[in-house]
Parts: C-alpha cells; structure tokens; sequence
C-alpha cells in the first residue's frame, strides 16, 4: 500500500495513537506547570514544541523526534538544576518533569517508528533509542529521589552513586578481579566446556543417555544456596569455591542444551551424510554440530548470567576480604548503599557486556539461521 501524499506529492506520515496521547499529555502538563509555577520560558517552550510537533510530525519523523528531544534534555538540565531549591519544587515543579518525560517518551516512540533500508541507520537507531530511555530512567531517578528528599540509605540517587564509583576504583577493579575473571570466566569455561564433552558422550551412549541426563535435569534444579556453602568447605574461602559453583550452575544447562542441539538434524540430512559415506565424527562435526549451534549460544548466553548471579552468591557463604558478593554484604551492613549501588552498577555492566559478546559471537557463527537472517 503505498504512503499518502500531500496536496504537493510529498509522503505524508499519519498520526499515531500513542503519538498524539503523549504530546497532548505534555502540552497539557506545561500549560499546567506555567499556571502553578509561572516560569513562561520553560512551560511555555514544552507547549509550543508540543503543538510544532504535530505539525512536523506528518512530514518528517526524524525531525519531530530531533525536536521533542532536545527540549525534553534542555528542560531536564534545567529541573536537575533546580532539584535541590526547595522553593522551586512544587506541584509546577511536578508538572514539567511529567511534561518532559512524555516529550522525551515521544521522542523514543517516534525514532522507533521510522522504517529505514540502511542498515548503518537501522544499527544507529538500535544504539540511541535503549541509551535515550536509559539516560531518562537515570533522570527520573535523580529527580524523584533528590526531589522527594528520599534518604541515602534507602536509595541513593545516580549522582551519588556515580561519585562513589569515581572515587572507589580501586576497590572496585579488586572485586571484579576476583569475582569476574577469575570466579566467573573459569568457572563459565569450565562448566560449559564439561557440558559440551559429557553431551557428546551421552550423545554415544544409550546408557548415559538414559541414565545421566534425567539426573541432570534434577541436579539443575539444585538451590544455589544449599550448594555454595558446601562448596566452600571442599575447596575454601577462594576464588576456587567461586567457581566451582559456577561450574555446577553452567554445567547442566549447556548438557540439556547440547544433547537437544544434536538431535536437532533431520533425517533426510542424515540420509545425505550415509550416501556420502561419512563417518561418526564427520557427521558429527559437519552436520550435527553446525545444526546444534543455536542451541549451544542459546546455553551460553543463559550461563552468562547465571555464571554472575552464582559467584556473586557464593561470596555470601565466605570468602577474603574481596570480591563483589563480599563487598555488598559487608556495605549493607554499614549503611554505604551508595557502594552497594555501585557494585550492583559494576556487575550489571560486566554481565551486560558479556552477554552482548556472547549475542555477537552468535550471529557471526550463525549467519544462516533463519532468526539471525530475519
């Protein structure tokens, strides 16, 4: 169906629901916020680009998104400014955070709404629309909490948090080294690297088959908290108890998903591989393997958060005087939830990248997967 035109045959967007529910609600909340406030300059501003936006809206996307954007930042950069004046905030006050949020949850609705053939624009616009509604989350937080007065012990603002990083890098760069490279790399290539082998050989087997992978199935539901305590009795206060949890949590995830994996080949592709004459380990590796590779990434990208979650656990139950599941045990109970913050900031970040890796490594191995062509 091809795109409506205007009176002069240039393409013409048409409006859409949420669009025009998010920046009426904003030019209604910055007419509100200039009556309960009466700051013309920034109430005024929001309702005007609310009502350009419409306008801009039909002809250009990109143009209205660029628009509704900017002012929600320039008006956010003020409101931060203004937070810690309690004179300032008021209902008014209120009004134009709501007003710039929906300005700025337009903005991210319209991005997401342009269609484009290019993929460098398509990969662009997959970065900056998670980052703008991140940056915003961040402001909404460092607005409600400085704004409301919230204490520092029950959640710190962003700003707070952000100074604590900046000036405890050493310690953090410690406990990632402990919980991150060593618990959790080791433990995750342990783990996955065991589940592999042990699934070719159940994969050989008929009695492996039948007898270890339902034992599987029920090791992995094991409470992680009954497990790591033991763990650190076999193998001690180290980094080696760490990963040995890790080792447990990775291992059956990627065995169930390994042995699936291998199954997953028709039998008309088997079929070809007998004409052919191949043998066992020939199949196996240029067509079962090949076929299992979704599910294997499917298993690695599971553990790459269970690998985080498990080491991170496992601290709680003993460990030296380093270590991020250490750090935040011992900081709660000295009421630094600023650092609690910001180590929970530093394994989010860490297991975020490495899932990310894990995702990238997935699609350059499975180019001819039919989800990673789509």
């Amino acid at each position: 169906m091809s795109r409506p035109q205007s009176l002069t045959g240039k393409p013409v967007f048409p409006y859409r629901v949420m669009e025009r529910i998010l920046l009426t609600g904003a030019g209604g909340l910055a007419v509100g916020s200039l009556l309960l406030q009466g700051q013309i300059l920034s109430g005024l501003g929001m309702a005007l680009v609310s009502l350009l936006a419409f306008r801009v809206l039909t002809r250009s996307r990109l143009m209205a998104a660029l628009l509704v954007g900017g002012v929600s930042t320039v008006v956010a950069w003020s409101l931060i400014s203004q937070v810690d004046q309690p004179e300032m905030v008021s209902a008014g006050f209120w009004c134009q955070v709501v007003a710039a949020w929906l300005l700025a949850w337009a903005c991210v609705e319209q991005l997401s709404s342009i269609h484009t053939l290019s993929s460098l624009y398509r990969s662009i616009l997959g970065v900056i629309i998670p980052v703008l509604f991140g940056v915003w989350l961040l402001i909404l937080w460092e607005l409600l909490t400085r704004g409301l007065d919230v204490p520092q012990v029950l959640l710190p603002s962003p700003s707070q948090i952000g100074e604590r990083l900046m000036n405890s890098t050493s310690i953090l760069w410690a406990d990632f080294k402990q919980t991150f490279l060593k618990a959790v790399l080791i433990g995750y290539a342990v783990g996955c690297g065991a589940g592999f082998v042990v699934a070719v050989l159940i994969d050989r087997s008929p009695f492996l088959q039948r007898g270890l992978l339902p034992i599987g199935n029920l090791v992995s539901a094991l409470p992680i908290v009954g497990v790591a305590p033991i763990m650190v009795m076999w193998f001690g206060f180290d980094w080696p108890s760490k990963a040995a949890v890790v080792i447990i949590m990775t291992f059956f995830p990627m065995l169930v998903n390994t042995v699936a994996g291998l199954a997953a080949a028709q039998p008309m592709q088997h079929d070809l591989m007998k004409t052919y004459a191949a043998s066992y380990w020939q199949s196996l590796f240029k067509l079962r393997i090949p076929e299992a590779l979704p599910f294997l990434f499917n298993a690695l990208k599971i553990n790459s958060t269970l690998a985080m979650i498990g080491a991170i656990v496992a601290e709680f139950f003993g460990t030296p005087t380093v270590g991020m599941g250490f750090r935040i045990s011992t900081e709660v109970g000295r009421m630094n939830v600023d650092m609690v913050w910001a180590e929970i900031a530093v394994a989010a970040l860490a297991g975020s990248m490495f899932y990310g890796l894990i995702a990238l490594l997935e699609r350059m191995f499975t180019f001819w997967h039919p989800s990673v062509r789509s």
